[in-house]
């Protein structure tokens, strides 16, 4: 019991006897007031506690060896699928010409609906596949390919497998009316059933984590001299190619959270019938690295762009939408993180304590004055 007693001594909470302690009304409205703001800290420390923050963290990309996988979703309202054709180049010298591979494209009447049943995927390797001449000839069945045959494909049964036997020459592809196969198949009456047709195309593609570009331009594209050529002649029908566009979407990589695109939701119109337009869009694509609190790590990107827009009126430059595309050298590294249960203890610990000892403060100060206020009353020394 001694030992207790000693204890007393050690209270740094003396009490006051309950006949000493002065309630008032100012000491009401300071405490209600101070409840009302503990309790909103509280609150907003138990937010920050339960969610998660975000730190960005700078290092230079050492990973060049990756492919950079590209996501687009774009409308062209006055294009027709089969005059359009992606391409897509690097500075290494990799051509990808008139790429279907992971790409759909979706036929849209004059006002934009969607055709029924119009949509088309072609697997780039079955494609080939299937447009590549033939290679095993058959005397019953081995159709010219109009000089461009090779003793490896010596056929091509299609109009589709000449104009791709062409292609491979680095030939233009215009005489429609001297070609067997697209005569019977009525190759070019197609083409002309879709002219006022719009198409919209989307998926991915992968390219090498290198600067290049891709974009989407009227006609089938080959090689020639090293050059790379868009063949239009077997539209030459059309009177003008229309490459206005509304971009859905258009990202690199695989979507983050908080991840902020600035080519959605971005049309473009040419308004002149009688000529045609060039579209550019110049993007510096960032690297970016995001980790969730589990550790899961997302590879994907974020890029800055420009635009500029031009006619192709002077004959100088091809009509389409170009997306040149350049890559920076830092990566950008974003991380979840939370506040530990000891960190929240001690925010809650602090708001309590500095919002009684304010509010102790403010209560002195106004009871002090108040009182001081009524001995001037009282003596008179008041006017």
């Amino acid at each position: 019991m001694e030992m207790l007693s000693n204890m007393r001594s050690f209270d740094a909470y003396p009490k006051t006897v309950e006949d000493f302690r002065i309630r008032t009304n100012s000491g009401g409205i300071v405490s209600i007031i101070s409840a009302i703001i503990m309790f909103w800290l509280f609150f907003s420390e138990l937010s920050l506690y339960l969610g998660t923050e975000i730190k960005p963290e700078l290092s230079v990309d050492t990973s060049r060896s990756e492919q950079l996988r590209i996501n687009f979703n774009i409308v062209f309202p006055h294009m027709p699928c089969a005059f359009l054709s992606l391409d897509a180049m690097d500075v290494s010298g990799n051509h990808q010409l008139d790429i279907i591979h992971h790409v759909y494209k979706k036929r849209l009447t004059s006002d934009g609906k969607p055709i029924k049943s119009s949509v088309e995927k072609q697997d780039l390797a079955r494609d080939e596949a299937s447009v590549d001449i033939l290679s095993d000839k058959d005397d019953d069945n081995c159709g010219s390919c109009y000089g461009a045959e090779t003793e490896e494909n010596p056929c091509c049964n299609t109009c589709e497998q000449v104009r791709e036997a062409y292609r491979k020459k680095g030939w233009a592809f215009s005489s429609l009316t001297k070609i067997e196969q697209c005569m019977e198949e009525g190759f070019e009456d197609k083409l002309k059933e879709q002219k006022d047709e719009g198409c919209n195309t989307y998926g991915y593609l992968h390219v090498n984590k290198v600067a290049g570009n891709f974009h989407f331009a009227p006609g089938k594209s080959f090689q020639q001299n090293h050059m790379h050529i868009h063949d239009l002649d077997i539209l030459k029908f059309a009177k003008g190619f229309n490459l206005s566009h509304t971009i859905n979407y258009l990202s690199f990589g695989i979507e983050y959270p908080n991840s902020v695109y600035p080519l959605d939701e971005v049309s473009k119109s040419w308004e002149d019938p009688d000529s045609s337009a060039s579209y550019s869009y110049f993007i510096q694509v960032v690297p970016t690295s995001y980790e969730d609190l589990a550790g899961r790590q997302i590879e994907s990107s974020q890029f800055s762009v420009t635009e500029y827009e031009k006619s192709t009126e002077s004959g100088r430059s091809l009509p389409g939408v170009f997306f040149v595309y350049d890559l920076s050298p830092i990566k950008v590294y974003f991380k979840e993180t939370s506040k530990s249960f000891a960190h929240f203890l001690t925010s809650v610990c602090a708001i309590i304590g500095g919002v009684f000892t304010i509010s102790a403060i403010i209560d002195s100060f106004v009871y002090q004055g108040l009182r001081s206020l009524e001995k001037k009353v009282e003596l008179g020394k008041f006017a």
